[in-house]
Parts: C-alpha cells; structure tokens; sequence
C-alpha cells in the first residue's frame, strides 16, 4: 500500500476544503446587511383606508385563486339588511360575495328566535338581488315570514335610497 504524504490533497481534503470556503463565502455575505436600514413602515399593518394592493404584486398562489369571486353589492340593499336585521348578532358579513350571516336572536317583542342568512347578488335595488333565509332553531321559517322580511329589508332600502337622493 502506498502512504500518502501529510500535505498532499486527497479528494476528501478537496471536498472539506471546498465546503469550508463555501460556508464563509455564504457568511461573508452576510456582513453586507450589518449597515442596512430597517423600513420602520414594514412593521406597521395597514387595514381600512390606508390599506393599497399593487396590482403588479402577487404571489405563487394567485395561480391557484382563479377568476375574482367578487360581486357588485347595492349598497342601499346591504346598509337596510344591517338596519332590519339589526336584532339579530352578525357572525360574518363579506361585501365582496354579498352574504351577510347571523346568530340566533329574538325580535323586539317576539318570542321565537331567527337566524338569517341574505344574498345580495346584483348592484341593482331589485327584489331578485336579494335572497333571505330564515330559521328558528326547530328549522325554517314559512315562506310569509321571510317574504315579510324581504320586504321590510326592501321598503328601507328605498327610504336610504330617496334619503341620499336629498343631500
């Protein structure tokens, strides 16, 4: 067997000393963050008004997300459900699908608890943009009741509507 010689390079050696050199390429470039400055802004979440999306930003999921899901709400429509429906404990409301979903709660007055889900699916105020289900907790409602609902939510909607048209 030959011996080697202690300062020849073995192809371990090479190996060790290539990944040794590669670490402290890696950590040496490091150092070039040390004097860079923090954006005191990028720590600060943005929610409401001052919240602006970039259209040009986006990320790898966006491929996933598909076609907008949005739709155009009727305004009126959706602030006279809110004053309607006012009784009852909102547990979700999105203005970009139109659905507004509640919790149990009893009338002013009544006995039997409601809860209510309502579509509003067009920006038109028309009856046929919106869809109101109801149910107690022993199951739905008859279809009086919720026709009943459908047209209080409308009559106010209008109000809103003919008060907006004075200012």
């Amino acid at each position: 067997m030959e011996t080697i010689p202690d300062g020849a390079m073995t192809p371990s050696r090479l190996r060790m000393l290539g990944l040794t050199t590669a670490c402290l390429a890696v950590l040496g470039g490091c150092s070039a963050f040390r004097n860079a400055r923090l954006d005191e802004d990028a720590f600060r979440v943005k929610s409401g008004r001052e919240r602006t999306v970039d259209p040009a930003d986006g990320s790898l999921l966006d491929a996933f997300r598909g076609a907008k899901d949005t739709v155009k709400v009727n305004r009126f429509l959706w602030t006279a459900t809110l004053d309607v429906l006012n009784f009852l404990p909102i547990e979700a409301a999105d203005p970009f699908t139109g659905v507004i979903s509640t919790g149990f709660g009893r009338p002013p007055g009544g006995g039997q608890a409601y809860r209510a889900t309502v579509l509003i699916s067009d920006p038109a105020l028309d009856a046929r943009a919106l869809k109101v289900a109801l149910q107690t907790q022993h199951g739905p409602v008859d279809a009086a009741t919720t026709r009943a609902v459908e047209d209080a939510i409308l009559n106010r909607a209008r109000q809103l509507r003919i008060q907006a048209a004075k200012f």
